[in-house]
């Protein structure tokens, strides 16, 4: 099981750090990253396998939603399938 972790918003230092450090925290082990910076705006896209996850995914989501509120940050989490069944054509 994987689920996407999509973060977006104003660049900072240590977001990526502070991201997947709440990973680390509810077990979910990171496997790829892909960030952009587009001038001042952060852009990241991480997949992350969530079948150790300590928690469900609904209070995993919700840590994630309230730390990028605490940054000023978008952050969503979605389930690897539900994400690949919105973007098939």
């Amino acid at each position: 099981m994987r689920a996407v972790i999509t973060v977006v918003g104003k660049d900072m230092v240590g977001i990526l750090a502070k991201v997947s450090g709440l990973c680390a925290r509810y077990n979910a082990n990171v496997v790829e990253v892909t960030q952009s910076v587009l001038q001042d705006m952060f852009a990241m896209v991480m997949l992350a396998d969530i079948s150790q996850l300590s928690v469900d995914m609904p209070e995993f989501s919700d840590a994630m939603t309230q730390l990028g509120d605490s940054l000023a940050l978008s952050i969503h989490v979605m389930h690897e399938d539900i994400f690949n069944s919105m973007h098939r054509i």
